[in-house]
């Protein structure tokens, strides 16, 4: 499995073409297939595919290999979308909120963003005490957050892990 921390060759995007998109559209689909079956269903050799699939995880195309967990399943039933703005606004303070943030495990996404609030957040806890506990560790506690604002969802329409492949159509399968 290939993390974060995992050197890469380069941060430049990486030129795909016809087989790097089916072996991608088939690995978002599901990871878990073996090579072989992959090949087949790319229409590629075994070795091919494997050495493709390298090459996509080497240059970082491929960041991370996972198992997409139902938070409900697990009791974790409160999903909250945070905004929060910072009083003061530099790289130094941005990168200590960060670094608070990153630490904490119910935080399953954080963005900066422009223009509006500084940061926005996506947390997934099991109940409101449990958000109100989190909010007190990661907002009331910091001594630099100047505002927060939460939503929190009460239905999710849609959840995709999917990205658009330069070069292919919107419908393609």
């Amino acid at each position: 499995m290939h993390t974060a921390t995992t050197p890469r060759r380069s941060d430049a995007a990486v030129s795909l073409d016809d087989l790097d998109r089916r072996i991608l559209r088939q690995m978002q689909a599901d990871s878990t297939l073996t090579n072989q079956e992959l090949a087949q269903r790319v229409h590629a050799s075994a070795p091919t595919c494997l050495r493709r699939v390298r090459r996509l995880i080497d240059t970082g195309v491929i960041a991370k290999q996972v198992a997409i967990v139902d938070p409900a399943r697990l009791g974790s039933s409160l999903t909250a979308l945070v905004e929060v703005s910072l009083d003061v606004q530099t790289e130094e303070c941005f990168d200590a909120f960060e670094a608070v943030i990153a630490a904490e495990e119910a935080v399953l996404q954080c963005y900066r963003v422009s223009p509006g609030p500084d940061f926005l957040i996506l947390a997934q806890v099991v109940d409101m005490p449990a958000y109100h506990a989190l909010a007190h560790r990661l907002f009331t506690a910091q001594k630099n957050v100047r505002n927060v604002r939460t939503f929190f969802s009460i239905h999710r329409s849609k959840f995709e892990t999917r990205m658009p492949l330069p070069g292919t159509r919107p419908d393609a399968a």
